[in-house]
C-alpha cells in the first residue's frame, strides 16, 4: 500500500474585477475547471492584496462573514454570499508552528474579495474552511518571501495554499470598455511587464522577482505592492520538484494582468 502523502499544489490567482465573482467568463470558467482538476483540499488559506494589517494576522472564526470590500458595482454582486466556514484550529497551528513571527489571531475578519471573488466558482458549495493570511504592510519583499517558506508544511497537510492579487496592476491607469475593466485593451508596457515577469517566474529566478523595482517599468506596473506580494507568497513555497503551469494569461483594462499560476500539479 502507498502511504505517500499528497502534496498540494499552491497558486497563484489573478483575480481581477469583482465582477468576475457574477460572471461566466474565460476567467471564472478556468476557475471552474481549477476546482474540478486540483486534489481536493482539506482547508484554503488564502493571502489576498485586500487583506492589509500592521503585523501578520490570522482570520480566526469558524464563521467568517463575506465582505463587499468595493464600491459602484450592481446590486446583483452585493448580494452574494460566500458562507465556507473558518477554521480556528488551523489559524492556531499557523500562530503556534510559525513561533518565530508573531502571527495575531482575528476573531472578526470575514472572507474579502480576493478570496470569495473566485472560490465561489472553484468550490461552489462553499464546504471547505478559509483562512485568509493578512499581508504586513510595513515588511519588505524580503520578509514576505521568508515567511511564504514557513508555510510549505501546510502543503503536506492538506491544506491549498492561494495568493490572490494581481501581478500587473494599476487601477489609476485601467480602461473600462463594454465588459468593464475585462477590455481587451492593453497599455504596451504592461504587456511587457507580463512577459518579463512570467519569463523569471519559468526560470525560477525568485531573486529578480523579490526585487521587482529593477524590472523597466515597473514603477508603471506595481506603482502599489499589496497586489503583488501574494505572487511572493506563492513563489516562496515552490520547491524544486515543482514545475509551473501557467493560465488566464491575459492583461486586460489596459494595465491589469490577470495571469495566474499553478505550482506543484
Amino acid at each position: 500500500m502507498d502511504h505517500k502523502k499528497t502534496v498540494m499544489p499552491v497558486l497563484f490567482i489573478g483575480h481581477g474585477t469583482p465582477m468576475n465573482a457574477i460572471e461566466n467568463n474565460k476567467f471564472s470558467l478556468e476557475w471552474k475547471k481549477l476546482g474540478a482538476t486540483l486534489p481536493r483540499p482539506k482547508a484554503i488559506l488564502c493571502i489576498s492584496a485586500h487583506w492589509e494589517t500592521e503585523g501578520t494576522q490570522t482570520s480566526a472564526t469558524n464563521t467568517p462573514k463575506t465582505i463587499h470590500d468595493f464600491g459602484g458595482f450592481p446590486r446583483e454582486l452585493y448580494n452574494q454570499q460566500y458562507p465556507a466556514p473558518g477554521s480556528s484550529e488551523l489559524a492556531d497551528t499557523i500562530s503556534n508552528k510559525l513561533d518565530k513571527y508573531f502571527i495575531e489571531r482575528d476573531y472578526i475578519r470575514g472572507l474579502d474579495h480576493g478570496a470569495w471573488s473566485f472560490l465561489k466558482h472553484m468550490y461552489p458549495e462553499a464546504n471547505i474552511p478559509v483562512v485568509q493570511l493578512s499581508i504586513d504592510y510595513t515588511q519588505d519583499m524580503q520578509f514576505h518571501y521568508n515567511l511564504g517558506k514557513e508555510l510549505l508544511f501546510l502543503r503536506e497537510a492538506g491544506v491549498l495554499i492561494i495568493g490572490s492579487g494581481n501581478m500587473v496592476h494599476n487601477l489609476m491607469l485601467a480602461r473600462q470598455g463594454e465588459n468593464g475593466f475585462n477590455t481587451e485593451f492593453a497599455y504596451d508596457w504592461a504587456t511587457d511587464m507580463n512577459e518579463q515577469l512570467k519569463e523569471k517566474i519559468l526560470l525560477g529566478d525568485h531573486h529578480s522577482l523579490i526585487h521587482y523595482e529593477r524590472i523597466p517599468n515597473a514603477r508603471l506596473g506595481i506603482p502599489s505592492e499589496e497586489h503583488y506580494i501574494p505572487l511572493i507568497y506563492a513563489l516562496a513555497l515552490q520547491t524544486e520538484e515543482d514545475k509551473i503551469s501557467i493560465f488566464n494569461d491575459k492583461v486586460v483594462g489596459g494595465s491589469i494582468a490577470m495571469t495566474s499560476l499553478v505550482i506543484g500539479r
